[in-house]
């Protein structure tokens, strides 16, 4: 305990440095760690989209002036756009968490089964995207 030769090929008082964290501008992200860093952000996104529907049932009760405010916001195309993202990371946070739920299972830990889920968490979550966009339009509203 605290000695400072790491590994068999240190010679009897000789330091060898201390291993550093991966550089990312050195090695290549990987679908493992992007798709890890996207959880995070999709929490993230989810965490504000949790806001604004607050703010949207508070205007919803406050009467229907303010409610017409908050309607015309979510109706303009930036409105639109942070609805799709919000829709986007709402399923990409589900299937990203189903795919955990599988691993706590302690399945599909192999290097193959890793990448696999990983395509199929990106895939679901844009289909469901579609789906859930496609029932919006379809139902006409």
């Amino acid at each position: 305990m605290g000695d400072k030769n790491l590994g068999a090929a240190a010679k009897p008082g000789q330091h060898r440095p201390r291993p550093r964290s991966p550089n990312m501008q050195i090695y290549r992200p990987q679908l493992t760690s992007v798709l890890s860093v996207v959880n995070r952000i999709t929490g993230v996104i989810l965490s504000a989209g949790a806001v604004v529907l607050v703010v949207w049932l508070v205007a919803a009760a406050s009467g229907p002036q303010a409610y017409a405010v908050i309607q015309d916001a979510m109706a303009s195309w930036i409105g639109q756009v942070m609805l799709l993202a919000c829709t986007f990371a709402f399923f990409l946070h589900l299937c990203g968490g189903i795919r955990h739920l599988v691993w706590d299972t302690v399945h599909g830990f192999e290097l193959h089964a890793i990448y696999a889920s990983g395509w199929w968490v990106v895939a679901a979550s844009l289909v469901l995207t579609a789906l859930a966009w496609g029932g919006r339009a379809w139902l006409g509203s």
